[in-house]
């Protein structure tokens, strides 16, 4: 009985079985097309994902305020451009148009240089050594609206937004040699200037 019915199993099994879908070797081709395109489709995603990655990098290097012509220019020292601003020590202001803005300059044993500075950069934030404001050495500070000033002799001057003593603008020499505004005045004369600018820095 055990033996009719296991040849009766294997008949029905030879019936019902699903022939081979081509010769042995149009099935290695088959596998070999599918392997390469699960491995292009891989390829693609891992494209698309770094491009996304890039942008959002971009993005976040690259903030509302950047602007394309913030960039280095060449320091003027022929004297024949007209000032974009004028700053008066004696005085503790600065003109720029029709706005005079307090000032905060140099203590006397750190002056700020007067004459013709041309502006070489300006920078939305600018991260600068708390040892040249006279605060000590062990912390920088990153302060923003920072105009970037160089002398006809190369020296390197700022203009900067005193975010650690707004009241000191108008009313006490603090800085070691840069200018000094409130935070306000800052980012007015940040949005006034370009690269190539001229302030003029009068002792009286």
């Amino acid at each position: 009985m055990s033996d009719d019915l296991s040849a009766a199993l294997r008949d029905l099994a030879a019936d019902h079985q699903t022939p081979p879908p081509g010769p042995g070797a149009e099935i290695r081709r088959r596998a070999v097309r599918r392997r390469r395109r699960r491995r292009t489709a891989v390829a693609g995603a891992a494209l698309a994902t770094a491009a996304v990655a890039a942008t959002v990098t971009a993005g976040l290097l690259s903030g509302p305020d950047d602007r394309p012509h913030r960039t280095p220019a060449p320091v003027a020292t022929d004297g024949t451009r007209a000032p974009a601003a004028t700053v008066d020590l004696s005085r503790h202001r600065m003109t720029v148009g029709d706005r005079t803005l307090p000032v905060s300059a140099g203590s006397a044993r750190h002056p700020t240089p007067a004459g013709r500075m041309t502006v070489v950069a300006l920078h939305r934030e600018k991260r600068l050594p708390a040892g040249d404001f006279g605060l000590g050495g062990e912390y920088d500070l990153t302060l923003p609206w920072v105009v970037e000033l160089r002398t006809p002799d190369g020296r390197t001057n700022y203009v900067v937004a005193l975010t650690y003593d707004e009241k000191a603008p108008g009313e006490r020499d603090i800085t070691r040699g840069w200018l000094g505004l409130r935070t306000a005045d800052a980012r007015l004369l940040y949005d006034r200037l370009a690269p190539g600018d001229v302030i003029v820095v009068r002792t009286g």
